[in-house]
């Protein structure tokens, strides 16, 4: 597993509509299966701090993702700042009474896992949210940022991908199957978006497009559907386009709107955000009337993608400002 580097508040992976109809649906058929084993879906208070290898890391970490967001403590033994992070993660897991699950990882003894993440130093802490990594601090935090930053993983969790966490009790023996808690039933909509999904698992764009579109339709505050909308059209822009022809473009032609915008189209879908707001605003400073203008949309539909809580949208919106005025 190779993770991603996120932001909890702007999810950049254009993969994260996706990501949370699957989390949904996945915790829907744990719910199903659990009904029709008669199976009460409780865990232990036990189960909610486990050590993890790299053996277990597929089920344990990645698996669980889908039905709970899962924590990780990165620590060893010798590492005096672990031995001050890792009771205060205990305590609030059990404290958070299934919000999440912390899995404590020896770095020591699972150096493969460590160079994955991409850590440097320890203590490190991760989050897991629907298969999709996410680092949260390094170091021992004071205990208030800690639950902030707790607060905000269970949000996002909940918001995003739907996923409200596990039911504790006590009475339950420790090794329980791990399974989803009651959710809220289906929304009006969630035929709708999952139309979506399949749409883009398929490569219909257009498809996901108008199954986005058809919610709004009816539920303009959608924000489900508003961030998959901006992704989806976004893929669709990009689809067929040769990355090199694209490139070669827009380095020849700086003040070319058009050239710019699919430049800017192609950073953000690899990833590289800061690189498409910067051309798209420096693009804005060399264009003027009906250029500047669609520049300047463009960059609006690509904050949309973003999501308008992230420190780089707001960022961005800053600069458009300086350079539109």
């Amino acid at each position: 597993m190779q993770p991603r580097n996120m932001s909890m508040s702007g999810v950049v992976d254009l993969a994260a509509v996706k990501a949370a109809q699957e989390a949904k649906v996945k915790a829907e058929q744990a719910r199903a299966e659990a009904a029709r084993q008669g199976g009460g879906g409780a865990v232990s208070p036990a189960d909610l701090v486990i050590d993890v290898d790299e053996a277990g890391f597929e089920s344990e970490v990645l698996q669980r993702s889908t039905e709970v967001p899962v924590v990780i403590d990165f620590w060893a033994e010798w590492c005096q700042p672990c031995k001050q992070l890792s009771p205060v993660l205990e305590r609030l897991a059990v404290e958070y009474n299934g919000k999440f699950v912390l899995a404590k990882i020896d770095v020591d003894a699972n150096q493969m896992l460590m160079q994955q993440f991409g850590i440097q130093g320890i203590p490190a802490v991760f989050a897991v949210v629907a298969g999709q990594a996410l680092p949260l601090f390094q170091g021992a935090a004071p205990e208030q940022q800690i639950r902030a930053t707790l607060d905000q993983l269970v949000q996002v969790a909940e918001e995003r991908f739907g996923l409200t966490g596990l039911v504790v009790d006590p009475d339950t023996e420790p090794g329980a199957p791990v399974e989803a808690a009651p959710q809220a039933p289906a929304g009006p909509y969630d035929h709708l978006l999952e139309a979506a999904v399949h749409a883009l698992d398929a490569g219909d764009f257009g498809g996901a497009v108008q199954a986005y579109k058809n919610v709004l339709s009816d539920d303009p505050g959608n924000s489900e559907a508003k961030l998959g909308l901006a992704q989806a059209e976004l893929l669709q822009r990009v689809q067929g386009a040769d990355p090199q022809e694209v490139r070669k473009a827009a380095a020849e032609n700086p003040a070319d709107a058009q050239a710019q915008i699919a430049a800017a189209d192609l950073d953000l879908v690899g990833g590289h955000v800061d690189d498409a707001f910067g051309r798209l605003i420096d693009t804005v400073r060399r264009t003027a009337g009906d250029d500047r203008d669609a520049v300047r949309l463009r960059l609006l539909e690509l904050f949309e993608v973003v999501g308008s809580d992230d420190p780089r949208v707001a960022a961005a919106r800053r600069a458009l400002a300086r350079a539109l005025f």
